[in-house]
């Protein structure tokens, strides 16, 4: 199924969510070191309850060893820069979908390995910053799942 990467997120209830997301979608979750918080924190493992035994989640020490092991698969980053919203992409069973920390979002230097076709936005009003990264997560997802018919979910 599809890959969530979290590059460097700090918030743990966020992460949790994303693991609950992941244990109920099939996706796995990828994480960027440095995290803004311990896994075993309360608060992460509050709102990922106690669906962390079914997820796949995977530690790596950064992007480049991230991309040394999945970048053979697309990778799209989810950005309020981005020229594609979120559906206009055909998503492809493997696909990665990159996240940004919450406070600052995707780094220049990441963007722009990405490339114009791999930075994707969701659409939102004009001056807001951002949504919240477990929603914007959720949303992304679900789109791509839509699209390949809800492959493994009733």
């Amino acid at each position: 199924m599809f890959k969530i990467v979290l590059y460097e997120p700090e918030i743990p209830p966020n992460t949790g969510n994303i693991i609950r997301l992941c244990a109920n979608t099939g996706c796995s979750l990828h994480l960027i070191e440095p995290l803004g918080f311990d896994l075993e924190d309360k608060k992460m493992r509050r709102a990922g309850l106690d669906y962390r035994e079914f997820a796949d989640v995977q530690l790596y020490p950064d992007l480049e060893h991230f991309y040394q092991q999945h970048g053979e698969h697309r990778i799209f980053g989810a950005t309020t820069k981005g020229a594609s919203a979120y559906h206009e992409v055909n998503y492809q069973e493997g696909d990665a979908i990159l996240f940004g920390p919450e406070t600052r979002g995707l780094p220049q230097p990441v963007l722009a390995r990405l490339g114009t076709a791999g930075a994707i936005r969701i659409p939102m009003k004009r001056h807001s910053r951002s949504l919240n990264l477990s929603n914007a997560a959720a949303l992304v997802v679900y789109e791509g799942l839509r699209q390949l018919g809800f492959p493994d979910l009733q």
